[in-house]
């Protein structure tokens, strides 16, 4: 049910390496598979847990029925809520309850490890350089971002210039990486300022050697391998809509 739990793990790194594997997944789970999630999380089905494992999938199924469980339990019940409210007031809600289970889990193998004040202190630091899932799902933590990547935009629009007059229409939507021996200094700018750029889908930071590409619905960027999309698929999209503004349902 847990995807495999962290039997070896002694250090630091790995119980946060195993805290980015189930955070991968649920925030999948939450975004770029939002609709296959839904489709699971049905309210006529008893109470279902969503778990992410620590190889970057999710899981909705019911609770651990041994007590007490091997892991702490993440929130029982998310697929009652399904149809009670509007769908993206939902996610966040999943958001919120997985950012708890996700802090509990990791610092139930601190415990378990004993970790002592310092070792905590590092795994919370790494855990707090990371966006939470709600801010990922509810988009809280771009506004920020979105103000930056207004002014972002543009310069990139200046940077991509250059790819324009070759001819790539992907230019558009996505990042364009000016290869390293043509300008460093280019790149080095084009770094400083999307290194705050957060990939709505894993939410990992802004690389100059990644493809990338933004939606134009909600202007949020997102890795090419993370929403599947190529830089050859790019040049043949006008409008890219990501996962999540394509599953939007209009609810009653």
């Amino acid at each position: 049910m847990d995807g495999g739990t962290l039997q070896n793990a002694r250090t630091v790194e790995e119980v946060f390496r195993d805290f980015k594997g189930r955070r991968a997944g649920i925030i999948k789970a939450l975004t770029t598979d939002v609709a296959e999630f839904f489709e699971q999380c049905d309210p006529e089905k008893e109470n279902l847990c969503l778990y992410g494992l620590p190889n970057e999938q999710w899981e909705v199924t019911l609770p651990a029925e041994e007590v007490p469980p091997e892991l702490p339990e993440p929130a029982l019940g998310i697929n009652f809520a399904r149809d009670g409210m509007q769908e993206k007031d939902w996610l966040a809600l999943v958001a919120v309850h997985s950012d708890s289970w996700l802090l509990s889990v990791a610092h139930y193998f601190g415990a378990r490890f004993g970790f002592d004040k310092a070792d905590r202190k590092r795994l919370f630091s790494f855990i707090n350089d990371l966006p939470t899932i709600f801010e990922i799902v509810s988009g809280s933590g771009k506004k920020q971002t979105k103000e930056k990547s207004s002014v972002s935009n543009h310069s990139s629009n200046k940077s991509k210039s250059s790819a324009k007059a070759r001819g790539s229409e992907s230019a558009k939507y996505s990042k364009v990486v000016q290869p390293k021996d043509e300008d460093d200094g280019l790149e080095e700018e084009d770094e400083e300022e999307h290194g705050d750029t957060l990939c709505g889908a894993c939410g990992e930071n802004y690389a100059s050697d990644e493809f990338w590409i933004c939606c134009d619905i909600c202007e949020i960027w997102f890795h090419g391998k993370c929403v599947k999309i190529t830089p050859a698929r790019a040049e043949h999209i006008k409008q890219y809509k990501c996962p999540s503004c394509s599953n939007k349902r209009v609810r009653p």
